[in-house]
C-alpha cells in the first residue's frame, strides 16, 4: 500500500508539523507540506491540518483539488486551539472531490497566543503516531 504525508500550517508555533512530524517518524514515511503533489496513486494519505477560522484553509482545498485523481483515501490528522475538529470540512471538500474519506480520524487542542498553553503535549504527538501505526 502507497501511503503519503501531507501537511498545512500556517502558524509559528508549529503544532501542526509537530503532528506530521510525529506520524512521520512512527511510519518511517517523509512528511511534506500541501505544496507538494502527487505524481503517482497514493492509497493512503494522512492529510494533517488544522482549524482556521472555523475552516481549513483554502491551501489544502487547492491541494486536494489538484490531486484528487491521485488519492485513494484520507485520514484526517488535525489540532485546533478550538477543540474543533477539522473532520466536517475535510469531508465537504472530498465528498465534493469524489475522495474517500476515512471515518477514523486523530484529532488533539493545540495552543494558541494564552489558549491551551503547552498543547499538544509529548503524549499528544506519541498518541498521534500510534494512531497513524494502528491503521495497518
Amino acid at each position: 500500500m502507497k501511503t503519503a504525508i501531507r501537511y498545512f500550517t500556517k502558524s509559528k508555533k508549529g503544532n501542526t508539523k509537530k503532528l506530521a512530524d510525529a506520524v512521520s517518524k512512527a511510519l518511517g514515511i517523509e512528511a511534506f507540506d500541501v505544496s507538494r503533489d502527487f505524481d503517482e496513486k497514493i492509497d493512503r494519505l494522512f492529510l494533517i491540518n488544522a482549524m482556521y477560522a472555523a475552516n481549513i484553509d483554502k491551501e489544502v482545498k487547492e491541494f486536494l483539488s489538484r490531486n484528487k485523481d491521485s488519492i485513494g483515501e484520507v485520514i484526517n490528522i488535525n489540532t485546533a486551539a478550538s477543540g474543533a475538529s477539522t473532520w466536517k470540512a475535510v469531508k465537504k471538500v472530498t465528498d465534493e472531490l469524489g475522495i474517500k474519506l476515512s471515518e477514523k480520524e486523530f484529532h488533539c487542542a493545540a495552543s494558541w497566543i494564552f489558549i491551551n498553553k503547552g498543547l499538544p503535549t509529548e503524549e499528544d504527538l506519541n498518541r498521534a503516531g500510534e494512531f497513524a501505526t494502528s491503521l495497518d
